[in-house]
């Protein structure tokens, strides 16, 4: 009789451990996705080689002919990942139209994202 009770119980026992490995997965599916760290860092070669010349630095005064620091511009309510994806799409006069290639784009993206959550 006991070895019916315990074959029993072999498949409640697998299910639990498969519901738990799920559970501890469950926060990864959830979470935003960590930064890619090298596209991060192509993405910063793109903004330095081709917006830093109209974005005021850091700690620099904003003037009518200069766009504001990217500090300020993630850290307006609504900035997220479809928008600046979006954002980048399109044309924005007077801001310079750069042609910028979709992996650019993606990592310019990467970068204000992971600038936006160093200054929360």
């Amino acid at each position: 009789m006991r070895q019916k009770r315990q074959k029993a119980r072999l498949p409640a026992r697998a299910g639990m451990a498969a519901w738990a490995g799920m559970a501890l997965c469950l926060p990864l599916l959830v979470s935003p996705a960590l930064a890619d760290p090298a596209a991060v860092a192509r993405g910063e070669k793109v903004v330095e080689e081709w917006c830093r010349d109209c974005h005021v630095r850091e700690g620099q005064k904003l003037t009518a002919d200069m766009a504001p620091p990217y500090s300020a511009i993630v850290a307006i309510d609504g900035r997220d990942r479809a928008w600046f994806e979006a954002f980048l799409e399109a044309d924005h006069f007077p801001m310079t139209t750069f042609r910028l290639f979709d992996h650019e784009k993606a990592d310019v993206v990467e970068w204000l994202l992971d600038l936006q959550k160093k200054t929360k």
